[in-house]
């Protein structure tokens, strides 16, 4: 019944006592009549559930899978966590049919309850890492949904998915190259580039030297080089363009037009020709992808010409689309061709698709000049069709092409002047009277009978054809008012009693323009030069020139309109993130990688070469940004080299260990020598804080480039083909570590004040931008008013806008773990909106943690970190100890990305770890400036329109004083005080903390007990919110 599409749902309490059979073929019919309607039959459905729940400890994996999808098709928000609880268990199963379904499952219960999102990406990310085909494309699906955005649970799996791609079945191929797209346009830099830089240097000129040729090739091989990776992506998914699926040819497709290189994007225009021999739905979408491709490469689909032309059974939309491209394909070479072939598609039937074709013609006109006399004639001859529709699109495109050159074309306006008897069509008649008001000088005798011809037939026109006359009438009056000046007020009459509104208020307009009376103002001199300007031709552009900007074989894209649910491509990034985090640890099982790593392995010896002749060609740098990284990476090139030694040797001893369990340990010893190195770092550089102010630039240098040897020695030792233990590598780890603090104290310690950018060169290996060191503004001292008398001591001719320290600490302490929550472990937090102690995108919190038990809790530090994408966090030193009763107060640094988004991560003991998060409100999210009301005003001149916000708020009288706004805005948000010369007036402004974007804020005081509350920023999110939250602080009583 259920197969025939009959309504079976009646007999749902009779199935159901069947899930309990003992037959497994009975079961599982009975599974498949749940699916159908457990939706609907939701009571009888939950009565069952334990028989469901015991179901997916069944021996067989077809009716473990279908409970599962029984009980997610349940939508009942009260067994929430039963559903959650079986998809972990499921996600963990041996079958991987099971583990598919489990992933299909995570999509239904987010749709249900978006609330367990966290939970959810957790099994999303464990299931992301299994090598079965038949779960990869289901997983990658539930991401999509659950979190598309959070692309760092790829890094480790891009490989992965790259070389199972080809064993995945078709639909998990569709959605694994989607995703595999958006994550391509975040991670590697575009292959676009290099193709002008080529064209740029590749005329050798005549005078030039073989030195400075060469000098010019090797600047162009250095242009652009594409990473492994991306090529990776390129290579295993170019196969698939022999797929008999025409969606994953299509998705094939779509990826090498958004990342490869435009001169192997032509491989996938044989592949979607090859689909055009399919059903009229593929064709319908093949071809409107071609049709945004050939309007910016042409040459991909040149030689298929021929496929393009139409059939007599296709549709006319099939039909339009081909003449899109067609047309789109049109240059000199082709033109006499193709015209012959529009020749014949203008006599079809269908007149849809005639009407398009003359405005094909008309586009060819005016893209190829050498054949826009042949279009032109063509389309006159036209006129004198029998159908209608065909005249009448022959007219506009004529009137459009004529506009190009009029003064040739005299004849063609007589011409077209005399088929107005016979036109009935209103857009036509209206482009003619048109053509002959714009061009009355060239056509004197016509025009003033034209006009009596229609003012007589004034009263039946089309509204359309009503404004035309109007217009025609204006225009003869100014330029022949002997003859029509009668005919023009006859007209301007009968316009005055019109039903439509429109037509009465043109004739008014123009009556009282063209007519000179008392009440005429200024404008009537001008009359002539406003009706008989110069206009200009219009454009005869493609429907699918706007469209590229959708990715293509999108929804988005057919529609011409954001879907729900479409996430756009992002840009290619400038300069691309680090490629390491693609790197995974277990290198042995995957045979696969061999090949990529040996490519990265190849590399190995140019760093070699340099770091060996360091010496001899110190002096002559070359400005190639690889040279300058290698030479500034080589501070301690020796004790490196020694390290390497005794590394390979102790790898060599312990690479009998194998498996996952070597590489396992591995690992875990790599995190702990990165540990102990930064903590070398931070203890050996405690004193010289002690010691001198500056000390905290000092610490950052030190810590970062020990970190950067920690992570160069990381790879080079994931590079290697042989797998070291645990134990060996945290001993080279320790001396790593004590060798790379000493060798960086001692550069530290001997610089002074002038030599500052010898240290800030160390920061270059962490691929952090070089900003010039600033010392801690003076600005932080002065009081604002003094700041305001010191404005035109400024140095330079820029703004002075310095971050100044806080005006006010926020004494509201939130909770980040209840002493219930954490078996008497408490902690509370706030934030200390303390300036650069971690960084410049850090803000920083202060965490009190408490011991609320009468026993020892030890070693309390940061565990895992589960942070949105882009946002870091500045871990507090571990406690060792921390005594029953007792209290401790630790700092640590959170970059929120400028967003209100939670950090969330554990909070762990020796023997627990808790989830906990850290939610800024949006005026921590900022650092106090200060600046005179001089630059303020300038600044928010600037940051108008879009940028500013505002809202008028009540505020009672006894809170209007100078001293309760500032108290009460600073408190608030962490803004600093802008001097101000008017008592009414109060401006506050600060940056963000992350990207540094103004936020200027305005206190206006009106009369009445209102003021009214304006942000200027670029930051136009933090600033609606920032106007939300000082609202109510400024209106209570």
């Amino acid at each position: 019944m259920i197969a025939k599409g009959k309504n079976a749902s009646e007999l749902f309490p009779a199935v159901v006592k069947n899930v309990a059979s003992k037959n497994i073929e009975i079961k599982k019919l009975v599974y498949v009549y749940l699916m159908r309607y457990a939706e609907e039959q939701q009571d009888l459905a939950l009565l069952s559930i334990s028989t469901f729940q015991r179901a997916l400890k069944d021996p067989n994996q077809l009716i473990r899978a279908s409970a599962l999808r029984v009980l997610s098709s349940i939508r009942v928000p009260i067994i929430v966590p039963i559903m959650m609880l079986a998809i972990k268990e499921a996600s963990s199963d041996l079958s991987p049919y099971v583990r598919k379904n489990a992933a299909h499952a995570i999509q239904k219960l987010y749709s249900l309850d978006p609330e367990q999102k966290e939970m959810l990406i957790e099994v999303i990310e464990k299931l992301l890492k299994d090598r079965s085909t038949l779960v990869a494309g289901s997983v990658v699906m539930a991401f999509e949904e659950v979190c598309p955005d959070r692309i760092d649970l790829i890094h480790k799996n891009y490989r992965k998915l790259c070389n199972l791609l080809v064993d995945v079945e078709e639909w998990g191929q569709v959605v694994i190259i989607h995703m595999l797209t958006r994550y391509a346009r975040t991670q590697f830099v575009s292959p676009w580039k290099d193709d002008d830089v080529v064209e740029e240097y590749s005329e050798n000129n005549f005078y030039e030297s073989d030195e400075e040729q060469k000098e010019k090739d090797r600047k162009v091989k250095h242009t652009y080089t594409m990473d492994p990776d991306h090529r990776l992506l390129l290579r295993n998914t170019k196969p698939l363009l022999q797929s008999r699926n025409a969606a994953v040819v299509m998705a094939v497709a779509q990826l090498y037009w958004h990342l490869a290189p435009k001169s192997e994007a032509g491989i996938v225009s044989k592949s979607l020709v090859r689909l055009l021999r399919s059903n009229r739905e593929v064709q319908y979408i093949v071809l409107q992808n071609i049709a945004t491709m050939s309007i910016q490469r042409k040459g991909m689909f040149e030689p298929y010409l021929k496929s393009f032309y139409v059939r007599s059974t296709d549709p006319t939309m099939i039909k339009t689309l081909k003449l899109e491209i067609l047309t789109n394909l049109a240059n000199e070479a082709n033109i006499s061709t193709l015209l012959r072939e529009f020749q014949t598609y203008v006599k079809s039937q269908d007149k849809q698709f005639a009407a398009a074709t003359i405005q094909a013609i008309g586009r060819c006109a005016t893209n190829i000049t050498e054949v826009t006399d042949t279009c032109l004639n063509g389309l006159v001859c036209l006129l004198s069709n029998r159908d209608e529709i065909v005249v009448a699109e022959s007219v506009v495109v004529i009137k459009k092409l004529l506009q190009t050159q009029p003064a040739h074309h005299g004849e063609i306006i007589k011409h077209m002047a005399k088929l107005l008897d016979n036109i009935t069509v209103p857009v036509a008649r209206a482009s003619i009277l048109w053509l002959i008001g714009e061009y009355c000088e060239r056509v004197p005798k016509i025009a003033p009978d034209v006009l009596r011809k229609t003012a007589k037939s004034f009263t039946n026109e089309d509204d359309l054809v009503k404004l035309q006359i109007l217009n025609l009438g204006a225009k003869l009056y100014l330029t022949n008012s002997k003859q029509t000046k009668l005919l023009t007020q006859y007209v301007l009459n009968l316009g005055k009693y019109d039903q439509s509104y429109d037509i009465r208020d043109r004739t008014r307009f123009i009556r009282q323009l063209i007519v000179p009376n008392e009440k005429s103002g200024a404008l009537s001199k001008y009359a002539k030069k406003i009706f008989l300007a110069q206009k200009p031709a219009p454009l005869l552009e493609s429907p699918f020139k706007d469209r590229d900007h959708f990715q293509l074989g999108t929804l988005s894209h057919t529609l011409n309109s954001r879907a729900t649910g479409y996430l756009e491509l992002s840009g290619w990034p400038e300069v691309a993130p680090d490629p390491s985090v693609r790197n995974v640890d277990i290198a042995k099982s995957a045979k696969e990688w061999t090949g990529f790593l040996g490519k990265t392995k190849k590399e190995k010896p140019t760093e070699k070469f340099y770091s060996e002749s360091e010496e001899e060609e110190g002096a002559s740098t070359t400005t190639s940004a690889s040279v300058v990284f290698i030479l500034e990476s080589e501070s301690g090139s020796e004790s490196e080299k020694e390290e390497k030694e005794e590394g390979s040797s102790d790898e060599s001893s312990g690479s009998s260990s194998s498996g996952e369990e070597s590489s396992d340990s591995e690992s875990d010893g790599k995190e702990s020598t990165a540990k102990k190195t930064s903590r070398t770092a931070d203890e050996s550089d405690s004193e010289d804080i002690k010691k001198k102010a500056k000390g905290i630039s000092k610490k950052r240098s030190t810590s970062s480039s020990s970190d950067v040897e920690t992570t160069s020695s990381e790879e080079s030792s994931a590079e290697s083909k042989s797998e070291s233990g645990s134990k060996s590598d945290s001993e080279s780890g320790k001396s790593r570590g004590a060798t790379s603090s000493k060798k960086e104290e001692k550069p530290v310690q001997d610089t002074k004040a002038p030599n500052k950018q010898d240290v800030f060169l160390l920061d270059l290996d962490d691929f952090c931008p070089v900003t010039t060191p600033v010392a801690v503004p003076t600005a932080a001292v002065l009081s604002p008013s003094l700041t305001a008398d010191l404005e035109g001591l400024s140095l330079s001719s820029s703004s002075v806008i310095d971050v100044t320290t806080q005006v006010s600490v926020p004494t509201k302490i939130h909770e980040l773990l209840h002493r219930m929550s954490g078996k008497g472990l408490a902690a509370h937090y706030h934030f200390s909106r303390q300036a650069g102690n971690f960084g410049d995108h850090m803000v920083s919190v202060q965490v009190t943690v408490t011991n609320t038990t009468d026993q020892k809790i030890e070693n309390i530090h940061i565990g895992e970190k589960k942070l949105p994408a882009g946002m870091r966090m500045h871990e507090f030193n571990p406690i060792d100890c921390l005594e029953p009763a007792g209290s401790i107060t630790v700092s640590m640094g959170i970059d929120f990305c400028d967003s209100t988004q939670m950090a969330s991560f554990q909070l762990c003991t020796k023997d627990d770890h808790f989830n906990v998060c850290i939610q800024p409100p949006v005026g921590e999210l900022l650092l106090p400036v200060t600046m005179s009301e001089k630059d303020f005003k300038k600044e928010q001149g600037m940051l108008t329109g879009m940028n500013e916000t505002s809202a008028t708020i009540a505020v009672a009288p006894q809170n209007s004083t100078r001293l309760l706004i500032i108290e009460r805005v600073v408190k608030a948000a962490n803004l600093g005080v802008v001097p101000s010369g008017q008592d009414n007036i109060h401006r506050f402004a600060a940056k963000t903390v992350h990207s540094g974007s103004l936020m200027l804020v305005t206190v206006e005081l009106k009369e009445s007990s209102t003021a009214q509350l304006i942000i200027n920023t670029e930051k136009t999110v933090i600033g609606s919110v920032l106007l939300r939250e000082l609202k109510p602080v400024l209106s209570q009583g």
